[in-house]
């Protein structure tokens, strides 16, 4: 590694953490989040939920096994910034193609190291993820706080407009026994994947597109995607639109917020969000426990009547919504990841659930024909 450079992170309340810089020398804005997996660098800065943020990594030694294209998870990092308590240049694994700061360099990352990332933590956990800016080359001034201070939150932003796909497009292996239309607001390729493997044939559409031009397939997937969903207008109305039609629908993350917004429901901001491989959420109607893959900031609400009726999953953390169904119109949501890339694989199955849903529903409709 080079001489270190120097690097200041600002916080939005004042509080701020002088490191070094190992990513690229411009300057990252946006809110300051953490993630607690243990590994998965690559995937967490790939996924495109995390546009908008500067994410904080718990584990203290990241960097460790390189950067491999396979673990991507979209076609570029998606983070505004990248913050860690020890960087390591020299990674041990034998499909590292490069080193973690040569892949942040690569694409204009800016990141910082040896700073107090517990004390980080516990200040975002007691007052709530904040906006803030990681400064290479600087050190703290009052000019800093008030440019960090100066730029927008995370709520009533729409930032799935700067990460959905321009065009549509197919992934993976054509021939699937039923045509399945992804919405994306910023989808894992892991999800696309799953999908695809579970027997669909994946067709990707951008955030706006119209009704008219989902209208013939199979199934709907509505995927990921980062920052607040209310101001995702164009995709709630598409939500509304494909639910209404009666026929399969999925949502994960965003996809599900998405949707709880267009069953009339509403969505808040969560003090810090979950992000993490080690989430407990219980399965209501079998009683069963999975440890899920999270990343969110924010989650549906409903009034106690409708989720004694509509909810089938539950954080077992703070008792926040994790997925909901309704059989009349074969709808199954879920708040996590099921696709982990990388970590827990308990709730994995929900891919094939799908497909199994997806089934009976063109054999009831072949019935009643």
């Amino acid at each position: 590694m080079s001489e270190k450079k120097p690097a200041v992170l600002v916080l939005e309340n004042g509080q701020y953490f002088e490191g070094y810089s190992f990513g690229s020398s411009r300057e990252a804005l946006g809110e300051v989040c953490f993630n607690t997996s243990m590994a998965g660098y690559q995937e967490i800065l790939t996924d495109p939920s995390y546009c908008g943020q500067l994410v904080t990594l718990t584990y203290p030694m990241i960097g460790n096994y390189g950067v491999h294209p396979e673990y991507a998870q979209s076609h570029r990092i998606q983070a505004e910034a990248l913050i860690v308590k020890r960087y390591v240049n020299h990674p041990s694994n034998h499909m590292a193609e490069k080193t973690l700061q040569q892949y942040l360099l690569d694409e204009d990352t800016p990141a910082i190291e040896r700073i107090d990332t517990r004390k980080l933590v516990l200040t975002l956990r007691n007052e709530g993820a904040m906006r803030g800016g990681l400064f290479p080359g600087k050190s703290f001034s009052q000019e800093l706080l008030e440019k960090v201070q100066s730029i927008p939150g995370m709520l009533g932003l729409d930032l799935v407009s700067r990460v959905s796909a321009e065009k549509p497009y197919i992934f993976g292996e054509k021939g699937g026994k039923y045509r399945i239309a992804v919405v994306d607001f910023g989808v894992k390729t892991n999800i696309l994947r799953l999908l695809n493997q579970s027997g669909f044939e994946v067709h990707v559409f951008p955030a706006s597109t119209s009704i008219d031009d989902l209208k013939n397939f199979d199934a709907y997937f509505l995927s990921n995607g980062p920052g607040d969903p209310e101001p995702v207008s164009y995709g709630i109305a598409t939500a509304r639109e494909l639910l209404n039609s009666g026929k399969p629908v999925f949502g994960i993350c965003l996809g599900h917020q998405i949707i709880g917004l267009a069953k009339g429901w509403k969505t808040f901001k969560l003090k810090f969000g979950h992000r993490g491989g080690n989430q407990p959420v219980k399965e209501m109607k079998s009683g069963k426990v999975e440890i899920t893959a999270q990343n969110h900031g924010f989650a549906v609400e409903a009034s106690e009547s409708e989720k004694s009726l509509n909810v089938s999953h539950l954080n077992l953390n703070d008792k926040t919504i994790e997925g909901f169904y309704n059989d009349d119109s074969y709808l199954i949501t879920v708040q996590h990841h099921p696709e982990a890339s990388p970590g827990p694989n308990d709730s994995a199955h929900m891919f094939a659930d799908f497909f199994t849903l997806v089934d009976k529903y063109y054999q009831s409709h072949e019935r009643a024909s």
